[in-house]
């Protein structure tokens, strides 16, 4: 990777459901929740002082509640930057006759018990959705019958309940007593339909507001004289059916109606992701690593720059075909582990290695995805739960606190390149010089770096447009400019979205390319490779 920079508004109601007091769309909301409590604790209090060395003097206290030495922090909260800063940089006395000792100590003057108040926030309502009469199964999500949105309240504080679940359905409001609410459902726009909703608790006050957005599409399929069937999609956080596409719900974007093109799928069965393509390459690498015997070829099967020449790929072909499928299995895994599709991986890593995980055309690009450490700083900032766990991998926790963007240079630095080793599989004492379990190994890191680029891309719209994604662009078309992101980085996409929302008002691919620069073109058929159905 090179880095260059789910219906209508609802009058009728079924069983629990009541209508609901008049209002107009916008006027019905959540109560907002202040659910917190105060409380005294006991703790121990440790009082320290800071001493000079010179005569004494005491120049500050610090009072902490731990028995250990106050942090650097701590001091600098206490007595002020300055004095923790001289602090930091007291070196330990080393003489017997203190009076020769310069800078400034710690000392532990006493310790009492205390007591203080601490505000406790407790857990709130929290509301859910599923559907009803259908369990709809990826990838068409077909419903012999209209199903019904099923939305399920529940209470987390003993001696209290759900009261009610309300909200609006296409800008219209419906009210559902007690803590479950079934909506049928109808036919909707191609965007879909617009549910917000939230639970009412006996405590006095919400959960928080939710949204789902649901599509039902009309198939024309009779699978019985007089039936019919529906697509049936939603997107919302409080899903509890089929997970949805990681990238999909953060575009909030619908998969194309029935199914995706085969080269956002992700198969059933490894076979069906295996290739047999003429990688010269990758059969070039298989010759210099002598996996391959290619001598009965003139110069060795081999052209000058490193690729296997027509006699060469010839030699090659039984290995490169098991070579290429070796990982197919646990790209199938991870895509169905990640939601991003195993074909789309497979086809990446085509791309950017021709599946020799080791160092390919350019130095400091790294594994099967070709990864830079610059093209780290996506996953770093865009999915601060890998960041989470990552960090502490490699410094020390209350740095990790800072958060990535809250780190020095320095520290980012140490990240990205240690991230980046994480999917290097050069290795001078395997077999063939790549260490095969590291590289399929970084198959998940991949994924999880494509996930952080549909973050940042729906991020990029966003800015350009003031709105969400998947209202503007298609499922399709949002992979390909994450793709491209992936590849050129965002300086580049970024650009292209603005250009073409500022010309056209329109986001789809066509338009989007003629606003790449000059030295970023070279993404287009780069991404246009990896998006066809092989």
């Amino acid at each position: 990777m090179r880095v260059a920079l789910h219906v209508l508004g609802v009058a009728i109601v079924l069983g629990v459901l009541l209508t609901a007091p008049v209002r107009k769309a916008g006027q019905v909301s959540a109560q907002e929740s202040t659910r917190k409590i105060t409380i005294v604790e006991p703790y121990t209090e440790y009082e320290w002082w800071l001493l000079s060395w010179t005569d004494n003097a005491s120049l500050c206290r610090i009072l902490i509640d731990h028995d250990d030495l106050p942090t650097l922090d701590e001091v600098a909260v206490d007595c002020g930057p300055e004095l923790a800063a001289q602090w930091q940089r007291t070196p330990p006395c080393k003489y017997d006759e203190t009076r020769f000792c310069k800078g400034v100590y710690v000392f532990h003057a006493s310790t009492a018990p205390r007591e203080r108040e601490v505000v406790v926030m407790l857990p709130t309502p929290v509301a859910w959705v599923n559907l009803e009469g259908c369990a709809p199964a990826p990838p068409t999500n077909f419903c012999a019958s209209l199903p019904s949105l099923v939305i399920t309240a529940e209470e987390p504080l003993p001696d209290y309940q759900i009261l009610s679940i309300q909200g609006t359905y296409d800008e219209e409001p419906f009210f559902c007593q007690g803590e479950i609410c079934k909506l049928p459902l109808r036919t909707s726009p191609p965007l879909g339909s617009t549910i917000e909703f939230w639970a009412n608790s006996s405590y006095g006050d919400s959960s928080p507001q939710y949204t789902a957005q649901v599509r039902v599409i009309d198939t024309g399929v009779t699978p019985e004289p007089g039936g019919e069937g529906f697509n049936v999609d939603v997107i919302s956080s409080q899903w509890l059916g089929e997970p949805l596409a990681s990238c999909a719900a953060i575009w909030e974007a619908f998969p194309p109606v029935g199914a995706p093109p085969a080269w956002l799928t992700t198969p059933d069965e490894f076979a069906l992701l295996a290739s047999e393509k003429p990688y010269y390459y990758l059969a070039g690498r298989l010759i210099v690593q002598g996996l391959v015997d290619a001598s009965a070829c003139p110069n060795g099967g081999m052209l000058p720059n490193g690729y296997a020449d027509a006699c060469g790929l010839d030699q090659s072909r039984p290995v490169l075909a098991e070579w290429q499928n070796q990982f197919d299995q646990r790209i199938i895994e991870v895509g169905r582990e990640t939601g991003v599709p195993a074909q789309l991986i497979k086809n990446l890593f085509a791309q950017e290695s021709q599946f020799w995980p080791g160092i390919f055309q350019f130095p400091f690009e790294f594994g099967l995805g070709q990864i830079t450490e610059q093209g780290t700083d996506a996953v770093m900032i865009w999915d601060p739960v890998f960041f989470d766990s990552f960090c502490p991998l490699v410094l020390a926790q209350e740095t990790c606190d800072k958060g990535y963007l809250g780190l020095g240079e320095r520290e980012r630095a140490l990240l990205r390149g240690a991230l980046a080793l994480q999917a290097s599989a050069d290795c001078k004492d395997c077999p063939a010089g790549i260490d095969l379990s590291n590289a399929n190994f970084s198959v998940s890191l991949f994924a999880n770096t494509l996930i952080a680029n549909c973050s940042q891309v729906a991020r990029t719209i966003f800015t350009a447009t003031n709105q969400l994604a998947g209202r503007l662009v298609s499922y399709e078309d949002l992979w390909r400019l994450t793709i491209a992101n992936y590849h050129a980085g965002p300086g580049c996409v970024s650009y292209a979205i603005h250009q073409s929302w500022d010309l056209n008002n329109s986001l789809t691919w066509e338009n989007v390319t003629p606003g790449f620069t000059e030295t970023c073109k070279g993404v287009v058929p780069y991404v246009d490779q990896i998006a066809k159905d092989n």
